[in-house]
């Protein structure tokens, strides 16, 4: 059993370092989304159509990566998904150089479908732990996003600088810098994700073979998101990372129609990731101890807040708060909907269960992307923050729901 537990720790810290650096790549590049959008576009609809796009392509690789990690492993899916970015990233530099819109949309395309395997990974950390540290582990990966939080939208002023400084658009190098986070990240992940996690879940498996779900076959995935745990995980995912995008992919065009600078946006955007990712330590382990269901409902709430509040002021630190607030509540919902949905799956379920949940999510970031855009050229802010506060009601109504109604038992957790 020390020997299980020194790899899963391993395994662990393994993916909190393709974590941290991925996310770093991913969030300092969709820093300035909206703006290209709108600039290459030509009009404020277009503000919205990258980070789309970006949503569209993780949405439709989810599922497949699910089917791909089956396969090849964990290990392999991920560095694949990263070295993707790498090519996205490249392809983003040239595309902003020569004012190539859809080589621009290409590049995003290409580093959605990266994040989709990269986001994965809190399941790989998951399913090597036992079901009673399920919630930490996760957090544990999602904290990894931390660095990414505060690096990736500080590294746009300065890699701006940087390659302006060799006659480039600076708007090109927070690009160029993911193509190195992400490279780098992909060689951790190829030398330090040993052993697969998908064989050491299986260990894991049978030795805790009461917690861990057994169907007999392997069921359908229709029969597996009509129970009612699932869709109460799924629920809080797929809404809260819709609110989430809403808000958050039109807050720099927003700052930049009044007269805020690329620092300032980096760090109202930093505050809205250091949000995201740093207090997952504390999201998992309260998902353990307090239960899945408390952990999703403070988070829509906290959506509902962030919501209310963002439209209050156009002014740096309002905005900043509220992003904050927007980027934890989207926290408490991620990791407790993953963990719920971790508990509901046995080890055969679980890769292309997981990778259907996130191409559900991947799809309500892209509609809520491609939305915020519209909306915002058409009524505004306000408006538009105003809808994201309407959604978060739905799995602040349903997880309360399920969670006073539903009965104690080994998976109540």
């Amino acid at each position: 059993m020390d020997n299980i537990s020194r790899k899963a720790k391993k395994i662990t810290l393994t993916l909190f370092g393709g974590q941290s650096l991925a996310s770093a790549a991913f969030i300092g590049a969709v820093t300035l989304n909206s703006i290209l959008g709108a600039k290459l576009g030509g009009s404020a609809s277009w503000a919205g159509v990258p980070s789309a796009v970006y949503q569209l392509g993780g949405a439709g690789a989810a599922f497949l990566w699910g089917f791909i990690m089956d396969a090849i492993g964990r290990r392999g899916g991920l560095v694949t998904g990263l070295v993707l970015g790498v090519f996205g990233s490249a392809l983003a530099v040239w595309a902003v150089a020569s004012s190539n819109l859809a080589g621009f949309l290409a590049s995003m395309l290409l580093m959605g479908i990266a994040n989709a395997a990269v986001t994965l990974g809190r399941f790989a950390a998951a399913e090597v732990h036992a079901p009673e540290a399920r919630g930490r582990a996760i957090s544990n990966v999602v904290v990894g996003g931390t660095i990414g939080a505060v690096a990736g939208p500080l590294l746009v002023a300065p890699s701006g600088q940087l390659v302006s400084n060799y006659g480039l658009d600076e708007l090109s190098g927070p690009y160029t810098a993911s193509l190195a986070l992400f490279a780098i990240a992909a060689l951790i992940i190829f030398i330090g994700l040993r052993p697969d996690p998908r064989e050491l879940g299986r260990e894991i498996a049978r030795l805790y073979p009461e917690a861990t779900p057994s169907h007999g076959d392997r069921r359908s995935i229709p029969k597996i998101f009509k129970q009612p745990a699932v869709i109460v995980a799924v629920l809080a995912m797929v809404l809260g990372q819709m609110v989430m995008v809403m808000v958050m992919v039109i807050t720099a065009l927003h700052m930049r129609n009044h007269q805020h600078g690329l620092g300032q946006v980096s760090l109202v955007i930093s505050a809205h990731t250091v949000g995201m990712f740093a207090f997952s330590i504390i999201s998992g382990r309260l998902a353990d101890h307090w239960g899945r269901g408390p952990v999703i409902l403070i988070g829509a709430s906290t959506l509902l807040l962030a919501c209310l509040a963002a439209p209050l002021s156009p002014q740096v630190l309002p905005l900043a708060i509220s992003l904050f607030l927007l980027g934890l509540g989207w926290n408490f919902c991620f990791v407790g909907g993953s963990a719920l949905l971790a508990d509901q799956l046995s080890p055969a379920e679980r890769a292309r269960s997981q990778g259907f949940n996130d191409l559900l999510v991947g799809f309500a970031g892209a509609l809520a992307s491609l939305s915020s855009g519209l909306i915002f050229a058409a009524v505004g802010f306000g408006i538009m923050a105003a809808i994201g506060a309407v959604f978060t009601l739905i799995p602040l109504a349903v997880t309360g729901l399920w969670h006073w109604r539903r009965q104690p038992g080994p998976q109540a957790i």
